[in-house]
């Protein structure tokens, strides 16, 4: 994961060994939804990427990322299974930065791990929120990557989508990407170019929200772990 700091954090929830626990014995192999060797996570913006002298951030927003390279939807649950913990790379913004986004966009930079599922016709775009995590508070994090493991792991199923919510704001984001990096998010489409839209964060379970604007060139920098539901070999047995 590059110089930046990997650990799991165990202060908002349980430790690792005990989210792994919560999960069915049988289940043992572990994935990571969105790290991948072939298109690692890049620096995250702020102060500014090289070649950039801007900084972004999410904010105010839910979202998920459609490509990664070649990597299509990568946060799509392709079978049952659990999810036990999400990873963040995050930058350090200045304190000029900092003052700007609180000022903008609320004092505390909060992040929330959800379950989406598209609802209705593919066309519309159109998103139910299953799942949600408490709130993250993530100023103490920044300038890291590190994981945070969840009080109780999602049960997810086919089709099902990890996405984040920013209800605030958080510097987990790079731009300035090649065009095979895309994420979509919440806002509707007349929203997409606006410089400072209105909040679109989607926080009630079982709302649906039209997710109609899609962005090439940047990514979201977090990861999912992913436990799938082992698959049974020894039919005879299982019977």
């Amino acid at each position: 994961m590059g110089a930046m700091r990997r650990a799991l954090i165990t202060g908002f929830a349980c430790a690792a060994a005990g989210c792994a626990l919560a999960v069915p014995a049988q289940a043992v192999t572990i994935k990571e939804l969105g790290d991948f060797k072939d298109a690692p996570f890049p620096a995250a913006d702020c102060p500014g990427q090289p070649n950039t002298s801007d900084c972004q951030s999410v904010a105010q927003v839910t979202g998920f990322q459609v490509q990664v390279g070649k990597h299509s939807v990568p946060f799509k649950i392709r079978g049952p299974g659990y999810v036990i913990a999400f990873t963040l790379r995050m930058s350090k913004p200045s304190a000029d930065q900092v003052n700007f986004f609180k000022t903008t966009y609320g004092s505390t930079p909060l992040v929330r791990l959800d379950v989406i599922r598209q609802v209705g016709a593919s066309s519309k775009k159109e998103y139910k929120l299953l799942k949600e995590t408490q709130a993250f508070k993530m100023e103490p994090y920044f300038n890291s990557t590190q994981s945070y493991a969840l009080h109780t792991p999602f049960r997810v199923h086919k089709d099902d989508i990890i996405a984040l919510t920013v209800p605030t704001w958080l510097p987990a984001f790079a731009h300035s990407l090649p065009s095979d990096n895309a994420w979509r998010t919440s806002h509707v489409g007349s929203e997409c170019a606006a410089t400072n839209p209105p909040s679109a964060a989607q926080e009630k379970v079982g709302s649906t929200k039209v997710y109609g604007c899609f962005y090439r060139g940047a990514r979201v920098l977090y990861s999912v772990t992913f436990v799938p539901d082992a698959k049974v070999t020894n039919t005879a047995a299982a019977r």
